[in-house]
C-alpha cells in the first residue's frame, strides 16, 4: 500500500460559525490537529488534539504500520449499514436499554437511516456522509430529534470501532444542532377550576391527581390502590405505564406492560392533599360498586388493582386519554390547548406560589437535585 500525509490545523469556532475552520482565521481560540492521510488514493483525517507533536507521532505511527503490514483493516470489509445497525440492534440496545428506548431506537433506524444509507458500507462512511445526511434531516425534523438521531449514531460507530468494524467514529466530532426550546406553560387557579368542572368522573380524577401531585401521565395511570397510605396521606410513584406499538405485538404478546419510572429519583413519595384524599376515596368508592356489577357470572375485573382502568378492567392507554377525554376537557372548558405534561409544570406554580422551597419541590417532582455552582 501506498501512503502520503501532513498535518492540519483547524478552528472549531469558524467551523461552529459554518466557515471554513481549516483556512487562517484571527480566532483566538486554540486550533486542533488534524492528521491527514490517503492509502492507496483513499483519504481519511483524524483529530489529534492540540499537541502538534502528538500528531507528528501519529502520523509517523500511522506510516509506520503501513509500512510493516500492521495498518488496520476493518473486519469485513463491505458490511451494509443494515446489517451492522440490526446487529447493533440486537447485541448492544436490546439487552441494555428500556424497552420503549429499544422501541424507540428500532424506528428511528427503519424509518430514517435506513432509507438513506441503504447501500452504505459501515467501514468506509465518514463524517461528511453523515453531516450531508443531517443537513437534510434537519429540514424535516425538529432539532431535538436529529439530535437524538445524532447520539444514537455515536453510540452505535463507537461499536462499530470496538466490534472491529474501522479504526474511527465519523461521528464523535459532529457539534448537535440548536434546539428549540418550548416555553413552559401551566394552568392559572382559574383555568384548573374550569377544567375540573368541565370533566366528568374519574377523568376529573385523574386530572386531579395529575394537577395536585406532578405525576407524569404514565405515572398516573400505573397507580394501585396498594401506592396509597391512607394514614400518612402519602402517594408511592413505584412505576409507570407502558404501551407497545400495535404492529410490535404478537399473538399472545400483551399490549402493555409496567416499567420503571423514568429516573432513579423518580421513585418517589408524595404528599397527598385533603383534597385529593376525598377524591380518591371517593372514586375507590365507585370502582368498587362498578366492578361488583361487572364481575356477576363474569371473568375478575382489574386483577392489577389498577386506580385507573378502562371498561374491560385494563389500563388505560396513555394516547387515547390525551385525545379523547383530555382535549375535549380542554375544548369543552374553552381553554386553550395544553399538553397534559403541562399539568405537571401547573403543580410547580402552585408550589412556587405556597412558598415552598426548591429542594422540596424537586423532591416531589422526582427531578434530581441541584448541584452546588
Amino acid at each position: 500500500m501506498k501512503v502520503t500525509g501532513n498535518i492540519l490545523t483547524r478552528c472549531d469556532s469558524c467551523r461552529k460559525n459554518n466557515l471554513n475552520g481549516f483556512a487562517p482565521c484571527q480566532c483566538k481560540t486554540r486550533r486542533k490537529y488534524i492528521v491527514e492521510y490517503r492509502i492507496d488514493g483513499k483519504k481519511r483525517r483524524e483529530t489529534v488534539g492540540y499537541n502538534k507533536r502528538n500528531a507528528e507521532l501519529r502520523l509517523a505511527e500511522i506510516i509506520s504500520q503501513v509500512h510493516n503490514g500492521t495498518f488496520f483493516k476493518p473486519k469485513k470489509q463491505g458490511t451494509r449499514f443494515r446489517e451492522f445497525a440490526e446487529k447493533w440492534l440486537n447485541d448492544y440496545a436490546k439487552p441494555r436499554v428500556k424497552e420503549r428506548t429499544y422501541v424507540t431506537y428500532r424506528g428511528y433506524v427503519r424509518n430514517h437511516l435506513n432509507p438513506y444509507f441503504e447501500r452504505a458500507d459501515v467501514t468506509t462512511m465518514t463524517q461528511e456522509d453523515i453531516e450531508g445526511y443531517l443537513a437534510k434531516l434537519i429540514d424535516r425534523l425538529n432539532p431535538n430529534t436529529v439530535n437524538k438521531i445524532l447520539k444514537m449514531l455515536k453510540t452505535m460507530f463507537k461499536y462499530a470501532r470496538r466490534w472491529k468494524y474501522r479504526e474511527d467514529n465519523p461521528a464523535w466530532d459532529i457539534d448537535c444542532f440548536l434546539e428549540k426550546h418550548r416555553e413552559m406553560d401551566y394552568l392559572n387557579p382559574e383555568e384548573i377550576r374550569l377544567l375540573l368542572e368541565h370533566s366528568p368522573e374519574p377523568d376529573k380524577t385523574i386530572f386531579l391527581i395529575a394537577i395536585l401531585t406532578g405525576m407524569r401521565k404514565s405515572e398516573v395511570l400505573a397507580l394501585q390502590w396498594g401506592d396509597i397510605d391512607w394514614n400518612s396521606n402519602t402517594i408511592y410513584v413505584r412505576r409507570s405505564l407502558r404501551f407497545k406499538i400495535r404492529k410490535d405485538i404478537g399473538v399472545e404478546d400483551k399490549r402493555w406492560w409496567f416499567d420503571s419510572p423514568k429516573t432513579r429519583n423518580s421513585v418517589r413519595a408524595i404528599i397527598m392533599s385533603p383534597r385529593l384524599k376525598e377524591a380518591l376515596d371517593r372514586h375507590r368508592f365507585n370502582q368498587t360498586v362498578e366492578f361488583a356489577q361487572k364481575e356477576k357470572g363474569k371473568k375478575p375485573f382489574n386483577t392489577d388493582e389498577l386506580i385507573f382502568t378502562n371498561g374491560a378492567g385494563s389500563p388505560v392507554d396513555p394516547d387515547n386519554m390525551v385525545k379523547r377525554i383530555f382535549h375535549p376537557a380542554l375544548e369543552r372548558a374553552g381553554l386553550r390547548k395544553v399538553r397534559f405534561h403541562d399539568l405537571r409544570h401547573t403543580f410547580a406554580s402552585l408550589l412556587i406560589d405556597q412558598g415552598e422551597n426548591l429542594k422540596f419541590i424537586q423532591s416531589q417532582l422526582g427531578h434530581a437535585p441541584s448541584r452546588p455552582p
